[in-house]
């Protein structure tokens, strides 16, 4: 038969469906704590309460898209501080760079929801169907009651399992009590409905029938991550060196010639992608390690060393086909490539912490309105308006004084005694905001014939906030429209 052509080898091939087998082991162990972890978190998160006084909601983490906030515990982002979010995704695309220069596909094989909510799918397809011999024979079976019943009874749990999928998800957008017993009684808003339904089929599609194919076709990072990885990365590998050549009759014949590998096809069995790892490195491995914890098993039952399959750096290959002692693993991680990674990182967590904790308990903008740029008044005086809008961040009530100077920082009364500020609806120029809230107040500035404000075309000036019962003060700059001579 002649070579294939590989132009003519298709870019998706059918799913041919995987059944892992059951493993322990050091890394199945851990994959199991990590999932109870995030679960946990994900599903319980919004079920935690933050006082935050009367006036805010007490749920700790909200992204309330309503009122345009995102509170997390103590911290409250307005969305004029949209950077902290751009910041906190700048962290996370330079973590996984991080973490994928250090230990390859680690985020694919323990943190990837993909990974997570496959690996309780599979739990659950175990207790009902059983191990991977069960699931097997299940397959090949002709269609009858009990294949039925099994079925039944999986994918209802698997809907289960993506409702609450869906409806935790809707629990950060709004009070996850309130939210829950609306749509319990059917009056929640059709988005949220909307939203379970389309994560509930997501969860079910691509956690029960579309596990691997995710990962291969749909996900672009197996694509990206060789331009993160090099040859310090630790990853999974195959010690071929030691492992061939395989053979299972270790009483026959030209046994003392074979390899440490028996061929038992154990890796081959509890890997959620259904590849043999010993063929080499390829896209589908996630490197969650569970063919390290099988071939481990084997080699204790053998009476060989373990290692046959383990995470190892391409650097050390040589070397350890050669009988030598291998680099030690944090000589690895920590180089150039991943310090400068781990550097920007932390640089940029560190700034947003700084920039989070020195921000001010309020804010204001500074609007001229220009229609009409100014008003001429019967003395001869000119005055402009303004739109100044108020926001305080604290959870008190703060009264605020509003004032302005030239550019500067000079009061005007230096100019002239008759600068006159006034706050519409208000006797002084000192307003009270609400906690947590935001207020608009138009303001107007009066120059008196003469001034330098008023025959100037244009001046620079600055507004000034300042909290009358404390020492926080905080300047918007704007401008000051005059008569065109």
């Amino acid at each position: 038969m002649s070579q294939t052509d590989p132009s003519e080898t298709p870019l998706y091939a059918a799913r041919a469906p995987v059944f892992p087998r059951r493993v322990s082991g050091s890394f199945r162990t851990l994959k199991w704590w990590l999932m109870g972890m995030m679960l946990g978190i994900y599903y319980l998160t919004p079920w935690i309460r933050w006082d935050r006084g009367p006036t805010l909601p007490d749920q700790a983490v909200l992204l309330d898209l309503a009122n345009r906030r995102f509170f997390f515990f103590m911290i409250e982002i307005w969305p004029h501080e949209f950077y902290f979010v751009a910041g906190l995704l700048i962290m996370a695309g330079l973590g996984l760079f991080l973490f994928t220069s250090a230990l390859g596909r680690v985020w694919c094989g323990y943190a990837c929801p993909q990974t997570v909510w496959t690996d309780l799918y599979l739990l659950v397809e175990r207790w009902i169907d059983g191990d991977r011999n069960a699931q097997l024979r299940l397959w090949q079976q002709k269609w009858n009651l009990h294949k039925i019943a099994l079925r039944a009874t999986k994918w209802s749990i698997w809907l289960l399992i993506g409702a609450g999928t869906g409806g935790a998800w809707v629990f950060y957008f709004t009070d996850a009590p309130t939210l829950l017993a609306n749509l319990l009684h059917g009056t929640a808003h059709p988005a949220a409905y909307l939203w379970i339904a389309i994560l509930t089929a997501t969860t079910f599609i691509f956690g029960g029938f579309m596990r691997e194919q995710i990962c291969t076709y749909a996900c672009p990072w197996p694509r990206i991550q060789a331009a993160m990885m090099d040859e310090d990365t630790i990853t999974i590998a195959y010690r071929e060196w030691r492992g061939e050549p395989r053979g299972k009759h270790r009483k026959a014949e030209g046994a003392s010639e074979l390899g440490d590998c028996i061929d038992c096809m154990a890796c081959v069995n509890v890997c959620p992608m259904g590849i043999d790892i010993r063929d080499g490195q390829q896209l589908e491995c996630i490197t969650c390690g569970l063919c390290i914890d099988a071939c481990d098993a084997m080699m204790d039952k053998v009476g060989k060393p373990r290692g046959l399959i383990g995470y190892m750096a391409l650097k050390d290959e040589p070397v350890e086909r050669a009988g030598a002692k291998p680099q030690h693993v944090w000589r690895h991680i920590f180089r150039p490539r991943t310090t400068l990674y781990f550097t920007l990182w932390s640089g940029i967590g560190i700034a947003l912490i700084v920039m989070l904790f020195l921000r001010p308990p309020f804010e204001f903008n500074v609007t001229p309105v220009r229609n009409p740029m100014y008003v001429l008044l019967s003395d001869g005086s000119i005055r402009n308006t303004y739109e100044v809008r108020l926001r305080n961040k604290q959870l008190k009530e703060t009264t605020l004084e509003i004032t302005m100077t030239g550019g500067e920082d000079h009061d005007f009364a230096e100019h002239s005694d008759d600068v006159e500020l006034v706050l519409e609806g208000q006797e002084t120029n000192v307003v009270t905001v609400a906690p947590d809230e935001t207020l608009t107040q138009r303001v107007y500035v009066t120059a008196p014939r003469g001034s330098d404000l008023a025959d100037e075309r244009r001046t620079d000036v600055r507004f000034w906030l300042r909290d009358v019962d404390g020492i926080d003060r905080v300047s918007a700059d704007s401008v000051f429209n005059g008569k065109d001579n």
